[in-house]
């Protein structure tokens, strides 16, 4: 604890909701965190949750009272769901119950916790906890869309394996990615992608020929995880599917590893509808070995041949399911590249693509900068010099945030 005072935590007064989400165990890890960084957390409770959890864990993880009756006695002269909010710096519900979003979305106020959201003045940030069906349900998906409308930060939930056993989009979000939202808005970082949902595909595929060999391409990965890492850091929700990098992946960020350009088509595929704008800055390989040797091949005089066939064309795909969301593509070339890009944009049906000169002596391979122009479906061109990747990755945003704003909400 001796290092708190350098958190961005350190000192600000939080609101953590907790309502009747099976997730509402993983809010007693948010209480310890945020105590640990420093910060002054009071928790509320709706009555469903202190069915699931009992106020006494965060009554000792935080060290203040937890309120979960509206009509309880103060214990000061202070009308409690008033003056909390009105000094709090930023109020949590984590996890949000469909119930509770309805409430929030339409200004209802029957418990403690719906009344201090309408009182409060801080920043409110929800992360929404529920079954993928409900989740997907219009009335809910209007609800959020509503609070999105009145400048609540929604933290939307992950796929995977819910409690009733069912598989599906619905889970909360990673805790250690709502603490650092919490912790980016405190600090005033820059959250202009907060509420959007990016998948981010970075890195080459290998191809296998034999069990030790196999077909791969010279992309180190490195610009998708400068996208990945930047949207991210800008308040985005982000799945990054990478083929086989040397890199860590970014904080905050979901990794989906992948060797195949077949696993990465089954792994875009399965999680494109769950986003609001894909950046493809991997290099899947074009062709495959028709047949793979269940055994290493030997060294024989003679040669060896082998037979390639055309791998799936994972943007194609994309941009063919494309709907309301924003696509944008890489188009590395190593001749007349502006030309192939442009081609490539009308071809895939795409919003935007990124061109990169690849002949030999360009470094744009395996080196940490890039020089790129970026091309839009309306005519736009816009030549960048030679910057980091990581700038690079920060002016791809910019665009993207500027030209297609409501798209992305």
């Amino acid at each position: 604890m001796n290092d708190i005072c350098d958190t961005a935590l350190a000192g600000k007064k939080i609101i953590l909701g907790v309502t009747g989400s099976i997730a509402a165990y993983k809010a007693a890890y948010l209480a310890s965190s945020m105590v640990q960084k420093g910060a002054d957390v009071h928790v509320v409770m709706t009555e469903s949750a202190t069915k699931l959890v009992g106020p006494a864990t965060f009554w000792s993880l935080t060290s203040n009272p937890v309120i979960t009756d509206m009509f309880e006695p103060p214990t000061e002269r202070k009308i409690v769901h008033v003056s909390l909010p009105e000094s709090a710096d930023l109020m949590l519900i984590a996890p949000a119950s469909a119930n509770m979003i309805a409430k929030l979305a339409h200004g209802l106020a029957d418990d403690m916790l719906s009344t201090m959201a309408l009182v409060a003045k801080c920043p409110i940030v929800i992360a929404p906890a529920m079954n993928s069906n409900m989740y997907s349900n219009p009335l809910v998906v209007a609800n959020i869309d509503r609070l999105r409308n009145y400048n609540r930060i929604i933290l939307e939930p992950e796929s995977g394996m819910l409690a009733c056993g069912n598989e599906g989009i619905g889970r909360l979000v990673d805790t250690g990615f709502i603490l650092r939202k919490v912790e980016e808005i405190l600090t005033g970082t820059h959250r202009d992608y907060f509420g959007v949902r990016v998948m981010v595909t970075a890195g080459p595929t290998r191809e296998p020929i034999d069990p030790v060999r196999y077909i791969t391409n010279r992309s180190s990965g490195k610009m998708g995880y400068a996208i990945a890492e930047r949207a991210a850091r800008r308040g985005a929700y982000v799945v990054l599917v990478s083929g086989p990098t040397e890199i860590p992946p970014p904080d905050g960020v979901e990794l989906i590893s992948v060797d195949t350009v077949h696993e990465m088509h089954e792994a875009v595929l399965s999680r494109i509808d769950e986003v609001n704008l894909v950046i493809s800055a991997a290099a899947p390989a074009d062709f495959t070995p028709s047949r793979v040797s269940g055994s290493k091949i030997k060294k024989k005089s003679g040669g060896l041949q082998i037979d390639l066939e055309q791998t799936p064309d994972i943007l194609r795909e994309v941009g063919e399911r494309k709907g309301g969301r924003v696509v944008v593509g890489f188009a590395a070339e190593t001749e007349n590249h502006l030309d192939y890009a442009e081609e490539k944009l009308e071809a895939k049906n795409l919003d935007l693509i990124v061109a990169n000169d690849v002949s030999f002596g360009s470094d744009t391979f395996g080196s940490d900068t890039n020089e790129a122009t970026l091309i839009s479906r309306g005519g736009d061109v816009v030549r960048l010099p030679r910057m980091s990747k990581g700038e690079l990755a920060d002016r791809i945003l910019d665009y993207v945030q500027k030209r297609f704003k409501e798209e992305l909400r």
